[in-house]
């Protein structure tokens, strides 16, 4: 796994760095994460900004150390899956059968105090109407619509509604943007090629400016060789050649050198999409690429495993050509030498290609990852997995009626998308998320309702402090994401060494008994 993630990501870093001046200078695109980054770090060095670093970094620290010790107190209340406050029956017992409860996460809460209202209300609303309404009425349909002798986890029972669905919402999803963003960037790119002389005079009338000089002369002084990035990814590309499909010999090697063949310009239009709409549209690439490999390679000669490489080849070239854009938006802006950020992109991705495997065996080992039932669910692994399946077998691989279920849902995707760009803006902004709500469709209505207590914080905060909590909130909800994300380290080895407070036998027979005391008394959670 690291070796794959050598050779993929380095490619990803180099295919673009020839076209950076025309990116950042000529084309002066906005790379707006890139630039509220930048405004951020420039803001940082002044006196109000010292300050107000400071009061970020107390309040970081304060609710990094409330989450940690929370992770901590929680794990000697744990001795389950089904037990402990993370599986606590708020609402009940026929709520938490439903995944309806409030699980204590405080990564969840923290992201849901950083994502928009729109977001978590478009969580909440797929929560509610998967779990609330459709998996009920499809489960009372068991027997009729799917045998009733397969087990819950198999992709021809109840498993496939759900997965299959959250494909079809995602897929609507994507395609819409992938068509929109792909349009308007050729829309853009054929405007400055028509009116190029008049983008030049008005580019060098902004450079006028002694800021804008010294930015531009920073960005160029340090001159990356154009020799160097070519050869470079000619090297990589080779060495991908022999060594992917020695790693997984349904990649046939062919597969590759078209792969690479492509990454540049499949780089450049999401880098340049990324620019002016701030949207990274890697994963879309990633899922064409799939589809088509996947079919291409077909279910003889593993087609399945060829689509998932191929579309993790894809997917990492063209994300990190993209990010790599952003940062170097970020080092035109706070007169950050270029040499200086890729050398440091460089020095980033390395450790991440390390770090990154270890983290997920220790996962691995520890928790049960990619459980349906369990805490690690892994949706979006399932997701692809099943991305794969239906490009090598086609719409066999469906359930009873999940298909027409799919056209339903992939037409809501599309139209939601259309009514919330035609709509006026004041209308338009109501509109819920297709890709947000296809998460719970699979994961479950717990970590929606997270985030939505999330977003309630924050709605109150701002209704009492509005400019504490503008201040504050970013810091406050990395704080929480970090400490509740660091406890899983010391929670993971305490996993490895089979350590338990309570063990597992105990705590199903208290949960058991607590469901029995309600069934029996008409009672609820006491």
């Amino acid at each position: 796994m690291t070796a794959f993630l050598f050779i993929v990501s380095f490619v990803g870093l180099l295919a673009l760095v020839p076209l950076r001046k025309i990116m950042i200078i000529d084309y002066k695109l906005s790379y707006p994460s890139g630039t509220a980054t930048a405004v951020l770090i420039n803001g940082f060095h002044t006196p109000q900004g010292d300050n107000m670093a400071k009061k970020q970094v107390h309040g970081f620290a304060k609710f990094f150390s409330m989450s940690f010790l929370w992770g901590f107190f929680q794990w000697f209340y744990s001795g389950g899956d089904n037990c402990g406050f993370s599986q606590f029956p708020t609402f009940g017992i026929q709520a938490w059968r439903q995944t309806f409860f409030f699980d204590f996460s405080m990564t969840y809460v923290g992201a849901g105090m950083i994502c928009s209202y729109l977001v978590n209300l478009s969580l909440m609303l797929g929560a509610v109407l998967s779990w609330g309404v459709m998996w009920p009425l499809i489960s009372d349909l068991k027997g009729h619509w799917y045998p009733e002798d397969l087990k819950p986890s198999s992709m021809r029972s109840l498993q496939g509604y759900k997965v299959f669905i959250s494909i079809a919402l995602i897929l609507g999803d994507g395609l819409y943007n992938f068509i929109k963003i792909l349009s308007y960037t050729a829309y853009s790119m054929h405007t400055r090629m028509r009116h190029r002389k008049n983008i030049k005079t008005a580019v060098e009338q902004q450079n006028r400016s002694l800021d804008d000089l010294q930015r531009n002369e920073i960005f160029l002084k340090d001159n990356i060789p154009i020799w160097l990035a070519y050869s470079g990814y000619a090297a990589f590309s080779i060495v991908s050649i022999i060594a992917i499909p020695y790693m997984f010999p349904e990649v046939r090697w062919y597969y590759v050198v078209i792969a690479y063949f492509l990454a540049p310009a499949l780089g450049f239009c999401n880098a340049y999409g990324a620019g002016l709409t701030d949207m990274n549209m890697a994963y879309n690439y990633g899922k064409v690429s799939l589809f088509i490999l996947a079919a291409w390679a077909g279910k003889d000669s593993g087609g399945i495993i060829a689509g998932l490489v191929g579309c993790g080849l894809i997917k990492s070239v063209v994300s990190i050509s993209a990010d790599l854009m952003q940062d170097f938006k970020s080092g035109h802006l706070t007169l950050t030498s270029s040499r200086s950020m890729l050398l440091s992109q460089a020095a980033g991705t390395a450790m991440g290609c390390v770090v990154a495997p270890v983290t997920f065996f220790l996962f691995y080992k520890a928790f049960d990852v990619g459980n349906p039932d369990g805490e690690f669910k892994a949706p979006y692994a399932l997701i692809y997995r099943n991305m794969a399946i239906l490009g090598v077998e086609g719409f066999s691989a469906l359930p009873r009626h999940c298909l027409q279920l799919c056209y339903g849902f992939f037409g809501f995707a599309v139209g939601a998308n259309l009514m919330r760009d035609l709509s006026p803006p004041k209308y338009g902004r109501w509109v819920p998320l297709p890709m947000a709500m296809a998460v719970p469709f699979l994961v479950g209505a717990n970590f929606a309702i997270d985030m939505c207590v999330g977003s309630l914080v924050v709605f109150v905060w701002h209704r009492l402090e509005s400019k504490k909590a503008t201040l504050m909130v970013p810091a406050v909800a990395s704080g929480l994401i970090c400490g509740d994300g660091l406890w899983i380290l010391p929670s993971s080895i305490l996993a490895l060494a089979k350590a338990e407070v309570m063990s597992p036998d105990e705590c199903g027979s208290i949960q058991l008994l607590f469901q029995s005391d309600e069934i029996s008394t008409g009672a609820g959670p006491r």
